[in-house]
């Protein structure tokens, strides 16, 4: 008797899902570790502005409008577009909004219009790079002047005579309805007053998620993971990626590409103008000229820093919300905890990339130079990073000298291996080496002050930004054809 056995192989996954999957959790698994980190800093610090509810909403409120500016962004530069024009798009979302809710008395109706205005300034701005072959930053640049002035013209013919209006705002705009979790915020009143570590922080962020959040907010945050599905798990998606990587092969293949360009840069207006809504009518309850604020252009720079790619949005826009948050909630002294988290990700980063060097380095012939080398440096940094703070905070003299010493040592042993680094190992870890000494003077900045001056704790979001950006811009990977004029039959 024979029996015919048939052997299913099951498909390995491929690169591309393992990649995304590993993307997933180094997002989750990096929102983690900051929300930890900075527990941890209000434990020692003793601040509670840095986990409390209150700075989780407000962090919400000020990550939103970046967040949906920063989509817009995604949609426009992954068909191959840059959308300087965000701002301006954000712009007429704000007034269109504020109009058709204050005219109608209906927020539903101003958030609709407002989409609606965000995606005209798309069309326009598609019509001029797309079909005209126009520049994409001068067009940009031109439909963020010309919103503030239309704007500007508009609240001059409809707001300035209402009740409560006027040349640069609107009169008071209805609220949309907020929705929450019931007995969330009483049920957990215990757990957030008790400082413990860790739990009392998770216990205000649920809070803060989970009451009085508006319906827009909610709706903006599932646009995130949207997004990731429509563009990265749709034959749409793919094809619209296809047209900011190579057109020309998506054009031989059939794609309509004008189309696909066209319809990401209206949908990225779209985005654009709910922000601006969000700004109007959530964030506020009246529309102000200049109501904005640059936050067009901090959303593109949130969309760099998650390197095109809607997680890495999220964190970004989560990033530059919470500072702003916490300079407006906590004021300075609550900024000035933050520095001791710089500080420890500094140090922490440059013993990281240090021992990834000596690793490296291992495999040359001078193993043994190199290791001691870098052991050197790594315990003179140390010796600073511990004796400068307890100097700073008032301990012995003698502490200064302990520090100096183990500044001098580190110092000596960073030249020594800038001098003498095999270059077969890839050259010696300037990152590392700047990094380090760079985590002490924070670190004395720290011990050495009780609060930050007013005027840098009101940069600070945008300190923020530069900073990211900085750090972000070594591992970038855009769109290869984002940016390029591209003209059919081209192949």
């Amino acid at each position: 008797m024979s029996q015919d056995l048939t052997v299913t192989e099951t498909p390995a996954p491929s690169a591309g899902a393992r990649r995304g999957s590993r993307s997933r959790w180094r997002f989750a698994s990096i929102a983690i570790a900051a929300f930890v980190a900075l527990a941890g800093v209000r434990a020692i610090t003793g601040e509670p502005m840095l986990t409390s509810a209150g700075t989780i909403q407000a962090t919400l409120a000020f990550a939103v409008p970046i967040g949906l500016a920063g989509l817009g962004g995604v949609w426009a530069e992954r068909a191959g577009i840059i959308n300087i024009g965000l701002e301006g798009m954000m712009v007429l979302g704000t007034w269109f909004g504020a109009y058709f809710a204050w005219s109608t008395d209906n927020p539903w109706a101003g958030l609709v219009a407002g989409v609606l205005g965000g995606m005209a300034g798309g069309l326009i701005h598609a019509v001029a790079t797309v079909t005209f072959a126009v520049d994409h930053i001068v067009s940009g640049v031109a439909i963020n002047i010309l919103a503030l002035g239309a704007m500007r013209y508009l609240s001059l013919l409809f707001f300035a005579d209402a009740p409560g209006g006027g040349a640069a705002q609107s009169p008071q705009l209805p609220e949309f309805p907020r929705v929450g979790l019931p007995f969330v915020a009483e049920a957990l009143a215990p757990v957030r007053e008790s400082g413990v570590f860790l739990v009392s922080d998770v216990a205000a962020l649920v809070t803060g998620l989970a009451t009085g959040m508006s319906v827009v907010t909610l709706l903006a945050v599932l646009l995130a993971p949207l997004t990731y599905l429509v563009l990265w798990h749709t034959p749409f998606g793919l094809r619209l990626r296809s047209c900011g990587e190579n057109p020309d092969a998506a054009e031989s293949l059939g794609v309509p590409v004008y189309a696909y360009k066209f319809t990401a840069v209206v949908f990225s207006g779209g985005f654009a103008g709910m922000g601006g809504v969000f700004l109007a009518m959530v964030a506020s309850s009246v529309y102000q000229e200049g109501q904005t604020g640059g936050r067009g252009y901090i959303g593109l720079a949130a969309m760099i820093f998650g390197n095109w790619r809607p997680g890495g949005l999220a964190m970004g826009a989560g990033l530059f919300g919470y500072t702003d948050a916490l300079q407006v909630r906590g004021g300075g002294s609550a900024v000035h905890s933050l520095l001791l988290l710089i500080a420890v990700a500094l140090l922490v980063a440059a013993a990281g990339m240090l021992t990834a060097a000596v690793l490296r380095a291992r495999t040359t012939a001078e193993p043994g130079a190199v290791t001691a080398v870098c052991g050197v440096f790594a315990a003179g940094a140390a010796v600073a990073a511990v004796a400068a703070p307890l100097a700073v905070a008032g301990g012995p003299a003698w502490w200064w000298a302990v520090a100096a010493v183990g500044a001098g040592v580190a110092a000596v042993a960073a030249l020594r291996a800038v001098r003498s680094w095999p270059a077969a190992a890839g050259g010696p870890p300037i990152p590392a080496l700047v990094a380090a000494p760079a985590g002490v003077l924070v670190l004395v900045w720290f011990f050495g002050t009780d609060s930050l001056p007013g005027q840098l704790v009101t940069y600070s979001p945008h300190i923020a930004t530069l900073l990211v950006l900085a750090l972000a811009s070594q591992r970038l990977r855009p769109p290869a054809n984002v940016g390029r004029q591209w003209r059919r039959g081209n192949t």
